[in-house]
């Protein structure tokens, strides 16, 4: 019953942040206003703003939020390390250098043909980082792929601030981006990010049974009858999807992926299923309420959603911390 509780009252928050996402701004609205330029679109400066502006980044919020609060809970499982987060695997420095390569060599210049190169970046990082840690032997190791992602985030990181350090015209592009916000974003990289986050959460809803059986070890997870290989490169492949998709659209943001999936299971306990279900909807409350945070804190200007979430995330997860409810993946 508390789970329920829990699930609705994430429901509820969910609306009220999406309600607040439509009507704040620079240029307040009123729910009642908001709601007839919804249904009944005018091409009035109020539906203007509301389908033009704030549409597409609720919608982008919703989806990315979801994203990557769904790969923490994930990576967090897979690695039994509770500070995961989608940077363990170097996914996030594989999309960062997807960007620039997009950038530097194929003259990209729109976010939405950023998302592509992102979400190739990604996906490469991750193929990277298994086959190095198949190389040695221990692919199955936690701490193998932990050490492995740790070593590649680093050498990713490098070669995009070499080619950063040479080139501004890449440097001034790639500065938006990688502040990490969803301001300037259109509904069609929503759109080309939903099947990915669809995909990525379809198959972390397959794998969050197994996932609770290899918390218990490798082997006794096997004795319960768990494929213990099939589930780890299902958590790992949906995480790359999921986190490939997300920073592709929105930015490397952080602390989404770190915090939520701590929160949730103060909340439900490690059951991976309830863990994944609550941090689907706290992940786009956390990341649309940052949002919203930043349009009003340095009127006219905005500060970016990224910077936000870092700015509440990081005292979040220090009274988890302190208050012991933070309970390992």
């Amino acid at each position: 019953m508390r789970r329920r509780v829990v699930v609705l009252g994430g429901v509820i928050l969910l609306v009220l942040v999406v309600v607040a996402s439509l009507a704040v701004g620079s240029n307040p609205i009123g729910p009642v206003k908001v709601w007839h330029a919804l249904v009944s679109p005018d091409g009035g400066e109020t539906s203007t703003i509301v389908w033009d502006l704030r549409v597409p980044r609720t919608l982008l919020g919703l989806t990315v939020g979801a994203a990557l609060a769904a790969a923490g809970v994930l990576l967090q499982a897979l690695t039994r390390n509770p500070l995961a987060e989608p940077r363990i695997l170097g996914i996030s420095a594989g999309a960062s250098l997807g960007v620039v390569a997009a950038i530097t060599l194929f003259g990209v210049g729109s976010l939405t043909g950023y998302v592509w190169f992102g979400i190739a970046g990604a996906f490469g990082a991750g193929l990277l980082v298994t086959g190095i840690a198949a190389r040695a032997g221990q692919g199955n190791s936690p701490v193998t792929l932990a050490l492995v992602g740790a070593a590649l985030d680093a050498s990713l990181g490098a070669i995009t601030a070499g080619i950063l350090s040479v080139n501004a015209r890449t440097f001034e592009e790639f500065r938006y981006w990688v502040v990490g916000g969803l301001s300037g974003r259109d509904a069609d990289i929503a759109a080309q990010v939903a099947p990915f986050l669809l995909a990525g959460l379809l198959l972390a809803a397959v794998v969050a049974r197994g996932l609770d059986a290899l918390s218990l070890g490798d082997d006794v997870a096997r004795g319960l009858g768990t494929r213990v290989g099939l589930v780890r490169v299902g958590a790992g492949l949906a995480a790359v999807v999921l986190t490939g998709a997300g920073v592709a659209a929105a930015g490397p943001i952080a602390f989404v992926g770190l915090a939520v999936p701590h929160l949730a299971r103060a909340l439900v306990g490690v059951d991976q299923r309830w863990v994944l279900a609550v941090s689907v909807l706290l992940g786009p409350v956390l990341l649309l309420a940052a949002d919203v945070i930043g349009r009003v804190v340095a009127p006219p200007g905005e500060v970016s959603a990224g910077i936000i979430t870092a700015l509440v995330g990081a005292p979040l997860l220090a009274l988890l911390v302190t208050r012991a409810k933070v309970v390992a993946a």
